[in-house]
């Protein structure tokens, strides 16, 4: 901005510009791999556990090199349990559950009304973790839908995937070479909604990100603050 003049609007077309969405929504249900209730608690805890990442060779027979790199740091990682919605699943002592049915429903329903296709055959992924927010050292997702679009004032906006995943444990504090964490978001489900880079300028993105937002409000999801998280990419 130059002094005395007023500020130029931006070419958006000029300057190349194109950006896409990332929006993760909490689901209304019991928790994505077990029968634990996906509730948050502020209460007298229970227990906590400590843990330090250990890291291993996966399938490929390599080990990750970031979480190599986090493991020579020696962290600790503190984690906070309330009983009634912490489970050995979610402690990592037992294996996963079934997928839950009803957060699955969810999903495909908030699919279908940002016209995706659904997978035919899709299977849980696993992605790393190594800032110790997940106690398995991963997080589980699925792929299950894809090629969807919204309408807007300026024309279609794509919808490159849908995911369904896991909620991270929620930090709580960090300290000198410890990081402390609560199990109670810990396997909640998430619906991940990822839009192709269509927006055209910072307006579309202000309506998409609405038009989206108020499907989502039509569906069967947590509402209040840090149940929606949004990502711009540029």
């Amino acid at each position: 901005m130059v002094e005395g003049k007023s500020e130029e609007k931006l070419n958006y077309s000029k300057l190349g510009f194109k950006s896409g969405l990332e929006i993760h929504q909490q689901l209304d249900s019991k928790k994505l791999f077990c029968n634990c209730p996906s509730h948050l608690r502020s209460d007298e805890l229970d227990f906590e556990i400590s843990r330090k990442l250990h890291a291993i060779a996966g399938e490929s027979g390599e080990i990750d090199i970031a979480a190599k790199h986090e493991a020579v740091l020696d962290r600790e990682f503190i984690y906070q349990v309330h009983k009634d919605n912490v489970c050995l699943i979610d402690l990592d002592e037992e294996p996963p559950h079934e997928i839950n049915k009803e957060a699955l429903k969810i999903a495909l329903h908030i699919a279908l009304l940002l016209n995706c296709k659904i997978q035919t055959l899709t299977q849980i992924m696993r992605k790393t973790v190594i800032d110790g927010s997940n106690t398995s050292g991963f997080q589980r997702t699925l792929f299950l839908a894809r090629n969807g679009h919204v309408e807007t004032s300026l024309g279609k906006i794509g919808i490159a995937g849908i995911f369904l995943e896991e909620d991270s444990a929620r930090i709580i504090g960090k300290e000198k070479g410890k990081a402390i964490y609560r199990l109670d978001r810990l396997g909640i489900p998430l619906v991940e909604i990822v839009t192709e880079p269509d927006i055209k300028n910072a307006e579309q993105a202000k309506e998409t990100a609405l038009i989206i937002g108020n499907l989502l409000r039509s569906c069967k999801v947590k509402r209040g603050i840090g149940t929606i998280r949004q990502d711009l990419n540029i």
